[in-house]
């Protein structure tokens, strides 16, 4: 009878936290819709879709910090993916013992630093060397609309760089984990066939972790959309859409950092906020479509 109780007790308390995630998600959505509705009113949706931000003159655009948002957060994702693959491949069946342990603890070690940390490090030591390979891009490649631009070290890729390096922990740990499930089995039952190491890789391992590599990904995309200091530090801080790599450019978390605690309408603090709640939906619906696909993944693979 005890334990009947105290089951039916910790199911309502795992409820209970379970309602409380929802409850504080909910009330966060609506802040921020009740804060940002003086612009939601004056803007619209066609605040999504316009480019220009100017306080001053009590217009104010999304459109430049979408995209400097997406550009840096999907490009460094997609740069890391085969760099957190290779890794976690490395370290889960090429290194054994206390050099893996020591290499896996580093990875950690760098998901712990501050990211004020990665942005000074960034502008001071990542940044002159940006600059010198800009320079030579724009010298030579200059003819590709990506790199027409005039070099000035802070920009996009300054920040899709020290984005790549922040985000490679927390998709290395995911895929890493991960490969410690793929039975032994599987890849004793490859190399009996007569396949060699990187055969097995690339038609067992690989397959069979799809779905960790679709949920590292998911929170590494999640991290790079809201990171906030670092990119403010690196990006150039510039309200303007980015037509190359080279350019300095703001994004969503940027920009609400920079300006903030420095304006003074109305318009322009609501303006803000309504920049955070995309944030916040946008963050909201990557999670969201990110368990949508690894549910399907998983699904499949019973079925299996």
């Amino acid at each position: 009878m005890f334990y009947m109780r105290s089951d039916k007790v910790f199911k309502i308390v795992l409820l209970v936290f379970g309602f409380l995630i929802l409850f504080f998600s909910i009330g966060i959505f609506i802040q921020l819709s009740s804060s940002a509705w003086l612009s939601i009113k004056q803007n619209g949706v066609s605040f999504l879709f316009k480019s220009v931000w100017d306080p001053n003159k009590d217009v104010y655009g999304a459109l430049p910090f979408l995209i400097g948002t997406f550009i840096t957060a999907l490009l460094s994702v997609f740069l890391s993916l085969p760099l957190s693959i290779g890794t976690s491949l490395f370290l889960s069946d090429y290194v054994k013992g206390n050099f893996s342990n020591i290499i896996s603890s580093l990875i950690d070690l760098l998901a712990s630093i501050p990211s004020v940390v990665y942005g000074l490090w960034g502008l001071f030591m990542l940044v002159p060397y940006i600059r010198i390979l800009e320079n030579w891009l724009f010298k030579y490649a200059g003819f590709i609309p990506l790199f027409n631009s005039k070099p000035y070290g802070v920009g996009i890729l300054s920040a899709t760089v020290v984005l790549l390096i922040m985000i490679l922990p927390y998709s290395i740990s995911v895929i890493k984990e991960v490969l410690k499930m793929v039975p032994d089995d599987l890849k004793e039952a490859g190399y009996a066939l007569g396949a060699n190491k990187w055969e097995v890789m690339q038609k067992i391992v690989l397959p069979y972790i799809k779905s960790g590599i679709f949920a590292g990904t998911g929170l590494s995309l999640g991290r790079a959309l809201g990171e906030t200091m670092a990119v403010t530090m690196v990006i150039g801080n510039r309200n303007a859409v980015p037509t190359s790599l080279f350019d300095p450019a703001n994004t969503l978390a940027s920009v609400i950092a920079n300006e903030f605690y420095e304006a003074s309408s109305a318009s322009h603090v609501s303006s803000l906020i309504y920049l955070a709640l995309i944030l916040f939906v946008f963050s909201f619906l990557v999670n969201f479509t990110m368990q949508l696909i690894l549910r399907k993944i998983n699904t499949g693979m019973i079925k299996k």
